[in-house]
């Protein structure tokens, strides 16, 4: 009966099992950090992606925005508060094809201006082939944006669409 009343000495300093959870861990986290090194940037991916596009001031990109028509829905274009007290907006809009030839790429200048057509806020937005794989002639693409960060006092009276690359098939 001593030896059950009798406080048993405890071991001081770190246990091994934890230690060997801890070196696992971090061999966990360490490896994971070391493959995610080998994945490309989002700048890199999106260089890859645009490679063959046309882009502002060559007269193929001349020629086919002439085609391209963007439209803005007013009615179902809204602004909404955000928690950290700037305003969202979204837009909508169609995006026609009214050349004969089939786009497998396009990039769109969405931006909000003022009274004065002063520049606000500015969103680049690859919506072919992100959105939609191809925009064939004739067809409408309907498409939605996001711009945030605008101010409560800020005038936002217009937007403005603007091809800023396209590629073709």
């Amino acid at each position: 009966m001593d030896t059950f009343l009798q406080k048993k000495e405890e071991k001081k300093g770190i246990s091994k099992v934890f230690l060997v959870g801890v070196l696992f861990g971090a061999a966990v986290i360490g490896s994971v950090i070391w493959l995610l090194t080998f994945q490309p940037t989002a700048e890199e991916q999106k260089a890859k992606m645009m490679e063959g596009f046309f882009l502002e001031g060559t007269p193929e990109f001349d020629k086919l925005t002439k085609d391209i028509v963007i439209s803005t829905d007013f009615e179902r274009t809204t602004e909404s508060p955000t928690g950290l007290g700037t305003i969202q907006m979204t837009i909508r809009g169609k995006i026609r094809n009214k050349g004969e030839k089939t786009l497998n790429g396009l990039e769109v200048s969405v931006g909000v201006i003022d009274t004065k057509k002063n520049l606000l806020k500015e969103k680049k937005v690859l919506f072919v082939p992100n959105q939609q794989p191809t925009l064939e002639p004739q067809q409408i693409l309907p498409v939605t944006v996001a711009v945030d960060g605008f101010s409560p006092e800020d005038e936002r009276a217009n937007v403005r669409w603007k091809v800023t690359a396209i590629k073709t098939q």
